[in-house]
C-alpha cells in the first residue's frame, strides 16, 4: 500500500515539478535542457503510471495528499482514485504525452521562448492528471480548469500574433461556459448527497434514487453541459478548430491525450448517475451524432492541414458521446484510446510536414511528399487507414463497435454515423493524396523531419496498427480485454447494452468496410494525381461554401453575442463612462481644487493677519459657549 501510495503522489507531482523547475530557470537554461527535462520527468510519470497499472488488483485505493477542506458538514480531502479507471487514463496522458514532448524537442528547437513552452505543456500534463486521478468532484475540478488555462496559454503561445491571442480567448471564454454547468452540477449533488467523492456519490445513487429522478436528470444535463465545453460538442465546439494556432505539439496534446478526452472521462467516470437519467442519455447520443456529422462535413472542404485535422476531432469525439448516450462506455473508451494514438500521429505527421516546407500549411501548396519523407508518408498512412476505420487497424476495431452498440439502440443515429464515416474517410484521404500524392505545388525545398520527431512517429505508427488487440470483440473470437479491465471498477462503467446475434455484426461490419473501401476509391479518382485544387470559397456553389464556413456557425455566434454584447459595451461606455463617471470623477476633482485654492489664500505670511483670525476664532467659540 505504502509502494501504491508514493507511486500514485509521484504521477503528478513530476510533471508540476518540471513545470516550476523550468519555469523559474527558463533564463538558465540553455539548447535542449529544458525539452529533455520536461520529457524525462513525464517519461518516468509513465513508468510509475505503469508500475500501478500492472500491480493493480482490480479494487479503488484512495490515497489521500492531505485534509483540504473540512468545514461544518463539508469533508473534502485531496485525495485520488486509483482504479482501473483512472489508471488507464494516466497511461494515455504520461504516454501519449511523453512522445509529444519528445517530438517537441525538435520541432520547438530553434523557438527563443522554448523553456517557456515546455514549463505550460508540463502543467498542462500535470492538470491532466489531477483531472483524472482525483477522488471527488472538486478535486477533478481543479484539474479541470487547469487544462482550461494551459490551453489558454499554449494556444496563444505565439503571442504577437493577434489572431493567435484571439483563439486562446475563444477557448478560455468558451470553455468557462461549459464549466458554469459542471459549478452548478457539483452544487446540486453536494446539497442532495452531502459529499463530493465519486465512491459515496456512487454508493447513494445504486441504492436511494430510481431512475429519471429529476435531481439526477438534472444534474447529468450540467455535467454534460460542461463536457460539451471541454470536449468540443455543439454547439460549444468552435473553438477547438481555432485552436490550431498553437504549436503543433499543442494541437496533437489538446487533441489526443488530454483537453478534448477530459468530457469523456466525466460521464465514463459518473456512468451511475447518467444511467439513471436515459433522458440525458438520449439528448447525449443525438448531440454526439450530430457533432460527428458536422464535424465530418466541414472538414471536406479546409485546405489547412490541420483544420482538416481539428474538424476531425470534432467528428470523432461526436463518436465517443453517442457510445456514452447508449451506454457502450467501454466502446467509447476504447475510442478515446485507439484515437490518442492515430490523432497524435496524424498530427505530429502534420508537424513534420509543415517543418518540411517550413511552415507551410495549406495543402494547396503541398503535393508530392511521399518521396522526400518517407517516414512521414508511411506513418501518415497508417492512421489515415486507423481513422478510416480499415481492419485490422485499431481505428476499426473502435469505430464497429460504437456502430454495432449504436445500431443495437437506433438504427437511425447508426446511419447517420456510418454516413459521417464514410465523409471521414473522404476527407482524411483527400487530404493524404494532396499532400503525398501527384507533384508538388510548393516553393520550399522539402525535407524529412530529424530523429527526435520521427522516433515518436514511428512508435505511435505501431500502436495505430495493433491497438485493436486490445479490446477485439467476441466475434471475432476476441475477449474484449479492454472493456474487462473497465468493468473492474464498480463506478467506472455502467450496464453495456449491445445485444446483437454474430450474423448482425458481420453484417454492418462488412457493410460499413465497404462503404469507406468505395469512398476510398472514389478519393482517388477526385485528388489521387491532383495537381490544382479548387479555390477559395467564394469561388465554389453555394452548399460547398456554406459547409467551408463551417455552416456559418461562428458568424451565428457573433451576431447574437459578440455583436450585441460589443455594442452594449460601447454604449455603456458612451452612457456611463463618458456622461456619468467621467464628469462625476472630473467635477470632483475640480471642487477639491476650488476648494483648496480658497484655503490657499488663507496662507498669506502677514503676523496682524494672523493674529486677527485668532480673536475671530476666539468670539465665535465664545458665542457657541455662551449659546449652548
Amino acid at each position: 500500500m505504502v509502494k501504491t501510495e508514493l507511486l500514485a503522489l509521484l504521477v503528478p507531482v513530476l510533471p508540476l515539478a518540471g513545470s516550476l523547475a523550468i519555469g523559474f530557470g527558463r533564463n538558465r537554461l540553455k539548447g535542449n535542457s529544458a525539452g529533455l527535462l520536461g520529457t524525462a520527468l513525464v517519461a518516468v510519470s509513465f513508468v510509475c503510471s505503469l508500475l500501478l497499472f500492472l500491480g493493480h488488483d482490480g479494487t479503488a485505493h484512495i490515497v489521500k495528499a492531505f485534509n483540504w477542506i473540512d468545514v461544518g458538514g463539508m469533508h473534502i480531502p485531496f485525495a485520488f482514485q486509483i482504479d482501473t479507471l483512472s489508471l488507464w487514463m494516466m497511461l494515455i496522458v504520461t504516454g501519449i504525452g511523453s512522445l509529444i514532448h519528445l517530438y517537441s524537442i525538435g520541432y520547438m528547437h530553434d523557438d527563443p521562448r522554448v523553456a517557456s513552452f515546455f514549463a505550460q505543456l508540463n502543467l498542462f500534463t500535470f492538470s491532466m492528471l489531477l483531472l483524472v486521478m482525483g477522488s471527488n468532484f472538486l478535486v477533478t475540478f481543479i484539474g479541470w480548469e487547469g487544462v482550461g488555462l494551459c490551453s489558454y496559454l499554449l494556444i496563444g503561445f505565439w503571442y504577437t500574433n493577434p489572431d493567435f491571442n484571439y483563439a486562446g480567448r475563444k477557448a478560455f471564454v468558451m470553455n468557462r461556459i461549459g464549466d458554469i454547468g459542471m459549478v452548478l452540477a457539483m452544487t446540486l449533488m453536494f446539497l442532495q448527497f452531502g459529499t463530493l467523492n465519486y465512491a459515496e456519490i456512487t454508493a447513494q445513487a445504486g441504492s436511494s434514487f430510481s431512475t429519471g429522478n429529476p435531481l439526477i436528470v438534472g444534474a447529468t444535463l450540467l455535467l454534460f453541459l460542461g463536457a460539451t465545453g471541454k470536449s468540443a460538442q455543439l454547439p460549444l465546439l468552435t473553438w477547438l478548430p481555432d485552436a490550431m494556432a498553437g504549436p503543433t505539439p499543442v494541437s496533437a496534446l489538446i487533441h489526443a491525450a488530454t483537453m478534448v478526452t477530459a468530457g469523456i472521462f466525466l460521464v465514463v467516470r459518473s456512468s451511475v448517475l447518467f444511467e439513471l437519467a436515459p433522458y440525458t442519455q438520449d439528448i447525449i447520443l443525438w448531440v454526439g451524432v450530430a457533432t460527428a456529422l458536422f464535424g465530418a462535413t466541414v472538414g471536406l472542404f479546409q485546405n489547412d492541414i490541420k483544420k482538416v485535422l481539428a474538424y476531425s476531432t470534432v467528428s470523432q469525439l461526436g463518436y465517443m458521446f453517442a457510445a456514452l448516450g447508449v451506454g457502450a462506455y467501454s466502446w467509447g473508451m476504447f475510442h478515446v484510446t485507439t484515437h490518442a494514438f492515430f490523432k497524435a500521429l496524424l498530427f505530429l505527421g502534420a508537424g513534420s510536414v509543415i517543418h518540411a516546407l517550413g511552415g507551410e500549411q495549406d495543402i494547396r501548396k503541398m503535393g508530392g511528399l511521399k518521396n522526400t519523407t518517407k517516414t512521414t508518408y508511411v506513418t501518415f498512412l497508417i492512421a489515415t487507414l486507423a481513422i478510416a476505420g480499415i481492419p485490422p487497424l485499431s481505428g476499426f476495431f473502435s469505430k464497429d463497435g460504437i456502430l454495432a452498440s449504436t445500431f443495437a439502440e437506433s438504427p437511425a443515429a447508426y446511419a447517420v454515423l456510418v454516413f459521417a464515416a464514410m465523409l471521414t474517410a473522404f476527407y482524411m484521404f483527400r487530404l493524404l493524396f494532396l499532400t503525398f500524392f501527384g507533384t508538388y505545388r510548393g516553393k520550399a525545398h522539402p525535407h524529412e523531419s530529424p530523429k527526435v520527431m520521427t522516433v515518436p512517429l514511428m512508435v505511435l505508427a505501431v500502436l495505430s496498427a495493433i491497438g485493436g488487440l486490445l479490446n477485439i470483440p467476441h466475434v471475432f473470437g476476441g475477449h474484449e480485454w479492454l472493456k474487462g479491465v473497465l468493468a473492474k471498477a464498480a463506478d467506472a462503467v455502467g450496464a453495456e447494452h449491445l445485444e446483437l446475434s454474430a450474423s448482425t455484426e458481420w453484417t454492418l461490419m462488412a457493410l460499413g468496410t465497404g462503404l469507406v473501401l468505395l469512398t476510398i476509391w472514389y478519393t482517388w479518382t477526385l485528388f489521387g494525381k491532383k495537381t490544382t485544387l479548387d479555390g477559395e470559397p467564394a469561388d465554389m456553389p453555394f452548399l460547398k461554401r456554406l459547409i467551408a464556413r463551417r455552416w456559418l456557425l461562428d458568424e451565428l455566434y457573433a451576431a447574437l453575442f459578440e455583436k450585441p454584447f460589443g455594442w452594449l459595451s460601447r454604449n455603456l461606455f458612451g452612457i456611463g463612462e463618458t456622461k456619468v463617471a467621467v464628469p462625476l470623477t472630473v467635477g470632483t476633482g475640480k471642487t477639491t481644487l476650488g476648494f483648496s485654492e480658497l484655503l490657499r489664500k488663507l496662507q498669506t505670511g502677514n503676523t496682524s493677519f494672523y493674529l486677527f483670525g485668532m480673536m475671530v476664532g476666539v468670539v465665535v467659540l465664545l458665542l457657541i459657549t455662551m449659546m449652548g
